[in-house]
């Protein structure tokens, strides 16, 4: 009798387990209709008379209490909203709409907390902004939240909902043909010394932009791509030295023609030039697989790169090297460029065209070599300009997105 009724305890047992377990897989389980999740990427399914709702497997928390929304497409209304909702939220309704609900919506600008009519809050987004959605963890008491909302890094405004961050779930919703989001449920924030989230987008990175926006670690060309002349670029704040002396980037998305160029260039490089075109800099070219050194034609180098291939540039730097700039290039609070403290994105700015600098006078020679998919393509000895080779990108065709890594050999 013994050993039946241990029997049946045990059964009982691995039931319960099996319940548990079931139980905490519905729980965690996100939900979306007339949505298709490929990756990180949502993009609208439905007619457009009807919405499209996504709903997050877990709440926000402690450990997680912010995520972000980048607009791939605006498709036909750019009817996208970004917020906070029950998890077992209607998904055939904007975020905002319902009560316990509060969203952000892109086509107006408006906040919609728990109600179908909203209230003027923030400029309209766009093809390329990046909406994100917090929680002041600071600011948990008497069953209130306080909400933030942001428009590419930048504080839009805050609104206090009832209810504990347990119960508010990230949420998207899409409402006409052809939109789609990048959907970063993990994006990195901090919190300054007055309390303000601040979101870590790498664009102090860069020194230079144009045509490229920044999300994260992904650059995309949003340029024309149209002629030579409408070249998106991207250039490091630093310049690589014996610390920092190499650096990589996957190609996302090839785009039309994948005119994508990796390499270095002197500081001020024409915006308007790939990386390799003009004097003071050397690239690898991933459509033809060429080398430019300083000119606008190529010498066959390498194999041509696709998407999902990894590029890479670094030098070998010689054992007494020191980078002619005033300070010790082994420093790796280098700072090359004091005045500018901030990204200067040209894509937002009217300002001419640079002219090229004077001659510049060349420093002592280092071997420069490109990898691709972590095998070394060729090696090519260059002198390196005043100031350093600053890691510089070239994009010129419609639709190219990369992941840049500008430090992977460290940690």
């Amino acid at each position: 009798m013994d050993d039946i009724n241990l029997h049946y305890r045990f059964l009982n047992w691995r039931r319960r387990i099996r319940e548990i377990r079931e139980v905490g897989a519905v729980r965690y389980r996100e939900r979306f209709k007339r949505m298709l999740r490929d990756g990180d990427v949502l993009s609208y399914q439905g007619n457009s008379d009807e919405v499209g709702c996504y709903v997050a497997p877990r709440p926000l928390s402690k450990g997680n209490c912010y995520f972000e929304v980048t607009i791939v497409d605006t498709g036909v209304r750019g009817m996208i909203a970004v917020g906070l909702v029950p998890q077992y939220y209607k998904l055939d309704h904007q975020p905002g709409w319902l009560p316990h609900s509060v969203a952000y919506h892109a086509d107006d600008g408006k906040l919609y907390n728990g109600n179908t009519v909203g209230q003027q809050f923030g400029p309209k987004c766009n093809r390329g902004d990046r909406i994100g959605c917090g929680i002041y963890l600071e600011s948990l008491e008497d069953g209130r939240t306080t909400v933030l909302f942001t428009k590419n890094g930048k504080e839009v405004g805050t609104v206090v909902v009832p209810g504990s961050p347990e119960a508010l779930y990230p949420a998207v919703g899409m409402h006409s043909l052809g939109e789609e989001v990048q959907l970063d449920l993990q994006a990195e924030w901090g919190m300054e010394e007055d309390g303000l989230m601040m979101v870590d987008s790498h664009e102090d990175e860069w020194g230079r932009l144009h045509d490229v926006r920044v999300t994260g670690t992904l650059l995309e060309y949003v340029g024309k791509g149209k002629s030579i002349m409408d070249v998106g670029l991207a250039q490091s704040r630093l310049p690589l030295n014996t610390r920092c002396h190499y650096y990589e980037l996957e190609i996302t998305d090839a785009g039309e023609k994948c005119y994508i160029a990796l390499g270095l260039a002197r500081r001020n490089y024409p915006k308007n030039r790939h990386p390799g075109w003009s004097r003071g800099s050397i690239a690898y070219h991933a459509d033809d697989g060429k080398l430019f050194q300083g000119s606008g034609v190529g010498d066959a180098f390498g194999p041509r790169c696709f998407e999902g291939d990894v590029m890479g540039c670094g030098i070998m730097f010689p054992r007494d090297y020191i980078l002619d700039s005033g300070d010790d290039s082994d420093d790796g609070d280098l700072e090359v460029w004091p005045k500018q403290r901030r990204v200067q994105n040209e894509l937002y700015m009217n300002d001419e065209d640079e002219e090229e600098d004077g001659e510049e006078q060349e420093g002592s020679k280092v071997m420069v070599f490109f990898t691709r998919n972590g095998k070394v393509v060729g090696r090519r000895e260059v002198a390196v300009p005043a100031g350093g080779f600053y890691p510089t990108i070239g994009m010129m065709s419609t639709g190219e997105k990369i992941r840049v890594d500008l430090h992977p050999l460290s940690g």
